[in-house]
Formats: structure tokens, sequence, C-alpha cells
């Protein structure tokens, strides 16, 4: 095969990945609200962390957090759209043990916040980028363990199998998006830490307990959907 050909073959492969990502992606109805709403992704956001007056007086003020990516899955199903998030393996340095999104640590050969979302869900669960449609992205969150989180919103190819990592990941499941949506299912759980009271945010959904940054997330998306409805 000559350069010619394999740049041929290349661009009908490529031609193919778009036809099947539009495929999918068409089937996710809530996708020209997400569109509106989310940040554009040629411009990650540049804010610290929605939430980072919460956090004042944990984080020292010169700290740097380390950048991170999750990638949040919607993937669009016939009886509605649904999320899909992983149970870390438990023993993890960072969460482990806890409902979460697939994601990690944004590395120097990664192409931004995007690649790393990609690149880490597919070392996670074997998501090929393939069966990833891009959205955009929500607004950064900060964690008390020393990250700042900038989620990507995608579609994700409903006949997509995921196949965990077992270092890292336990389960791989999904949540109806309405449920999740649905502000009664939230709780705002009130517990003393470091000398005063906090909010936990927690989701009680059947034999996971889905709290903390996931679910912080989570509720960013709600807002970001009420206020562009």
């Amino acid at each position: 095969m000559d350069e010619a050909q394999r740049r041929h073959l290349m661009e009908d492969v490529l031609r193919h990945r778009q036809l099947q990502r539009q495929a999918f992606l068409q089937r996710l109805h809530e996708r020209s609200g997400l569109r509106r709403v989310l940040h554009p992704l040629r411009q990650p956001p540049r804010e610290p962390g929605w939430n980072r007056e919460e956090l004042h007086d944990l984080l020292l003020p010169d700290h740097q957090p380390a950048e991170a990516a999750v990638l949040v899955g919607l993937v669009p199903r016939d009886e509605g759209t649904r999320v899909l998030l992983t149970l870390r393996t438990d023993g993890l340095r960072h969460h482990g043990g806890q409902v979460s999104f697939p994601g990690g640590r944004i590395e120097a050969s990664d192409r931004g916040v995007l690649g790393a979302a990609l690149r880490e869900s597919h070392e996670e669960i074997a998501l090929p980028v393939g069966q990833v449609a891009p959205l955009g992205y929500l607004d950064p969150l900060l964690t008390i363990s020393g990250f700042r989180i900038t989620p990507v919103v995608a579609a994700i190819d409903p006949d997509f199998n995921p196949r965990p990592e077992p270092g890292e990941v336990a389960q791989v499941f999904e949540v109806p998006l309405d449920y999740l949506m649905e502000p009664s299912r939230l709780r705002h759980i009130d517990m003393d830490y470091r000398g005063r009271t906090r909010t936990v945010l927690e989701y009680d959904w059947p034999g996971q307990r889905i709290w903390g940054a996931t679910a912080a997330i989570l509720y960013n998306l709600r807002r970001r959907l009420e206020e562009g409805a």
C-alpha cells in the first residue's frame, strides 16, 4: 500500500467514525440544550472552581491544584438517556471505593482537557474514541484532595461494551439522567469537618452511594440546564 492509498484509507476510517458519532448523537434528546449551556469544546473554562468559596479555609493561598479531567458520559437508550458511572477499586490513593466518572490527572502528553478525559476513559473502561461524541465542558470543580476537575460532557454510543481495568475500576453502571436531574433526589447533608459545618451532596441510588465530587458535578449539570431552559 503506497502513501496515497494509506491516506485515503485513513480518510475513510475518519469519515466512518464521524458518521457513527452523528448516528448516536442524534439519539440524544438533550443535545441541543446541552450545547447551549456548556462551555464550548474550543475553549475550556479557566475559572478556579465554582465551589472555591466552600473550600477557602482548606486550601493554602498559594496552593496550585493538580489539573484533572473526567468524562460525563450520556448514553441515549430507548427508555431515556442514562449517565455512565464507575465504582472505583478499593485501595486507590484517591477516592478508592467511591462512585466516580472515568477520568484522572491531565498529563503533559495529553491534548488538553478533552484529550485527558478520552485517554483516561479508554484506560479505565476501554472506551474507544470512535464511540464518543464530545459536547462541551461543565464548570471546573475543586476537591479537598487537591485537584481542579474539568468535566467533559459527551454522548456515548449505546453499543459500547465497557471492559473495566480491575486495578482502577470495580464496576461500570448506568443511572437514568432524569433521576439525577430531579432536585428531590439530591440530599444536602451537613457534617463537621476541620472545625466547621460543611454541606456534602449525595444521591441515594439503589446499591450505590453517589456523593462528593461526583454528586457536585451532576448538581452543576442540573443547574446549567435549569438556567438555560
